[in-house]
């Protein structure tokens, strides 16, 4: 991202409270092409996410998401608008398919499990910046620890070890505990040299084959995932055993044991349910999949159920987590479908009223395809340019070229399934196959793509219209 999150709570929040709503759609610019009123949309919401934080907190508890539809062909954007928004904001993401989630009582993963997975989304983000903090004291920790074990510290002095001579105490120890500090700072400047990478020591290695039990209850696998040692820490104890390793592994293995001593789970845990609490953003496709009434009888009834099980946890509710309560009034949902056969009329009344702001994303025009292969800032063209750059080959498209991958991806979405902008992962593959196969043998070279060449790669299979349903 072009925006710079700075690591603290504090500095972190300033920059984005700096971000207007539209700062926020030119940082969105960036990386997805055209959509201009979905990008508003989410703008907004993040703004009013951000203003919602400055209000007094009997306020700011009043002040309810204003969640989003997004209705839209497949590959026009959406997915990319709220990771992408959610990625700027520093907030917990989730994508989940509302097709998979099953009403109470049938076979399928419950609703709740989404703020389970947000959760742990958010521990591990959170858990990846105190690592961070911690690096540096836990690699000289683990440097300690790996020096103690090459060469173990010297034994304390003995009262009887000193002796006299011309009236003056001579401590026999002093001048061995100098010689064992020198060698110690040499092994510390051949350690950190990677001189001793190749010598084997042994270790304590903590035993990790301890059981887990699954608990099945009517409320789901998930929910009661329990491991006997988390609850009971004091009855098992934590059981080590001695193993041989390259020096260079079992600094990497001590560093990660002191990163987890230096780390406060509690505090971790505490700070990704407030995130989740207050910047969590759902992303919740399919949405049409599930849009139906109930008809009485057949697959409507368990849309419904399903509709209606995933109400609460928008309207806001209280989940049950592994790691305690967790509530979910704040958290931002942004819905998404094509409804091709389905509308948003046909979900229930309630949840209607739980998504209050629409957005239409237009399907994606030829220009459009032609600025998705070049100006965002990881383009399928920087892409392959840079996987190919790895094997020693310069590659370079012409404008010419890319207006005809534009167009053969423009003309297979019109004649066979409109996938949008991901029929050009399909193109370029196709386009480059041969080239990226003898890539190795062509070091060096400089490859120029022109048009004639995606047109001889391309032209015989869009011709063929049952051969381009196969391969494009």
């Amino acid at each position: 991202m072009a925006i710079y999150l700075p690591s603290s709570a504090e500095e972190e929040q300033l920059a984005l409270d700096e971000l207007t709503p539209r700062e926020i759609v030119v940082e969105l610019d960036k990386h997805v092409i055209g959509q201009k009123d979905a990008k508003r949309a989410v703008a907004i919401a993040l703004r009013n996410r951000m203003r919602r934080q400055k209000l007094s907190p009997e306020l700011a508890e009043e002040i309810i998401p204003k969640n989003i539809i997004m209705i839209g062909p497949t590959g026009v954007g959406k997915t990319e608008i709220a990771r992408r928004l959610a990625k700027l904001a520093n907030s917990p993401f989730l994508k989940v398919e509302a097709s998979k989630f099953t009403e109470v009582g049938y076979v399928g993963r419950d609703v709740e499990s989404m703020v389970r997975d947000l959760v742990e989304i958010a521990i591990d983000n959170v858990r990846e910046e105190k690592l961070e903090d911690v690096a540096d004291k836990a690699e000289l920790n683990a440097e300690e620890r790996l020096l103690d074990i090459l060469l173990p510290p010297s034994p304390p002095p003995r009262p009887e070890a000193a002796s006299t001579a011309g009236g003056v105490v001579i401590d026999g120890n002093t001048a061995l505990t100098e010689s064992s500090s020198r060698t110690r700072e040499k092994l510390r400047q051949q350690l950190r040299e990677g001189k001793l990478d190749d010598r084997t020591v042994e270790i304590d290695v903590r035993e990790r084959n301890f059981p887990s039990f699954e608990i099945l209850t009517n409320q789901g696998v998930e929910e009661m995932d329990v491991n006997l040692k988390d609850m009971l820490p004091n009855i098992f104890g934590q059981r080590t055993k001695k193993r041989k390793m390259k020096v260079n592994e079992a600094f990497e293995y001590l560093i990660q044991e002191e990163e987890q001593r230096l780390i406060d789970m509690d505090q971790v845990t505490r700070m990704a349910i407030d995130r989740v609490e207050n910047s969590g953003i759902v992303f919740l496709d399919e949405i049409d999949k599930i849009a139906g009434r109930e008809g009485g009888h057949g697959p409507d009834v368990s849309r419904e159920g399903v509709q209606r099980d995933i109400l609460p946890i928008v309207e806001g509710t209280t989940v049950n987590t592994r790691y305690g309560m967790v509530r979910t009034d704040h958290i931002l949902f942004i819905a998404a479908g094509a409804f091709h056969v389905s509308k948003p009329s046909d979900l229930i009344p309630e949840l209607q009223g739980r998504f209050p702001i629409r957005v239409e994303l237009q399907s994606l025009t030829m220009e459009d395809f032609v600025r998705i292969l070049t100006e965002p800032k990881s383009s399928l063209v920087k892409q392959y340019t840079a996987l190919l750059d790895t094997e020693g080959v310069k590659l370079e498209f012409t404008p010419e070229a890319l207006d005809e991958i534009a167009h053969f991806a423009f003309r297979v979405n019109e004649s066979t399934e409109n996938i949008g902008a991901r029929r050009l992962h399909t193109i370029m593959e196709r386009v480059l196959d041969e080239l990226s196969f003898d890539a190795p043998e062509k070091k060096g070279a400089h490859v120029t793509i022109d048009a004639e060449y995606v047109r001889k790669m391309l032209t015989d299979i869009v011709k063929d219209q049952d051969l381009s349903r196969y391969i494009l």
